[in-house]
């Protein structure tokens, strides 16, 4: 199969490494479970992949793009949906998606009809011309999903994106990915929603503390460490046992 993202050797520092020679390849309609604690590197990841961040070591290409040296090129060939994003929230959600098709080179008409169809999808029709400083956090990230997706991408990076969603907008997103994947779009999914990422995922790679330390379907991982459930695969690679424990002190201190 072709390879949609490839990165070799990659490595990131701030004051301190948060990747660490990381390496992996993502075949072309594919869906990637991407998931790590807090701080392993996830987000950095997703951003460099982006072309949101160009200082790095290593080299990494999306649709053979060099995302170091095209990071533009990059951006017009992808979807990105992060877990907080600036809306220009002063603008109506029409406003903002006809903002965001012109970026991509849309054409106007094209852009006003998807707009309304893909706001009425996700139950936001008679919102359409409200601003959107009304709205809940849920609602945004709505708006955000549609604007990811607007241009028809043909991968898909989404970092968090079930995040501030209802229980009927979960479904409905966990539908729209497996459709995509049955059109042969790639989808590269960072979230900490485990039976999501058990569900969806084509294959899951964990990271942690900035090295890629599992990278297989939920099948060969789960044969490899007999845990039962993504969750607790999760925690017996990550070594952090102590959820037990630390809840046991949380409801103690709670009840003195």
């Amino acid at each position: 199969m072709n390879s949609a993202i490839v990165v070799d050797s990659l490595s990131k520092s701030y004051s301190s490494p948060v990747l660490k020679n990381i390496n992996f390849s993502v075949n072309t309609g594919e869906i990637i479970g991407y998931i790590g604690p807090n701080g392993a590197g996830k987000s950095t990841t997703i951003k460099i992949l982006t072309g949101l961040i160009d200082d790095f070591e290593g080299n990494a290409t999306v649709l053979g793009i060099d995302v170091r040296k095209e990071p533009l090129e990059v951006k017009r060939r992808i979807g990105y949906i992060p877990e907080n994003a600036s809306l220009y929230d002063t603008l109506t959600p029409l406003e903002y998606l006809d903002f965001v098709g012109h970026l991509h080179n849309l054409d106007t008409q094209l852009i006003q009809k998807k707009s309304k169809d893909l706001l009425a999808v996700f139950g936001l029709a008679a919102s359409k011309d409200d601003r959107m400083t009304t709205f809940s956090k849920g609602m945004r990230q709505k708006v955000l999903l549609i604007a990811g997706m607007l241009h028809n991408p043909s991968i898909l990076f989404l970092d968090e994106p079930l995040s501030g969603l209802d229980a009927n907008a979960v479904i409905l997103v966990k539908e729209i990915l497996s459709q995509l994947k049955q059109a042969g779009k790639t989808i590269f999914y960072s979230s900490h929603i485990m039976d999501v990422v058990e569900k969806i995922s084509d294959r899951i790679m964990i990271i942690n503390k900035g090295e890629l330390i599992a990278n297989g379907s939920f099948t060969e991982l789960n044969a490899q460490a007999q845990s039962g459930s993504l969750e607790q695969l999760f925690t017996e690679l990550t070594g952090n046992r102590e959820h037990q424990s630390v809840a046991g002190q949380f409801i103690d201190i709670m009840n003195q």
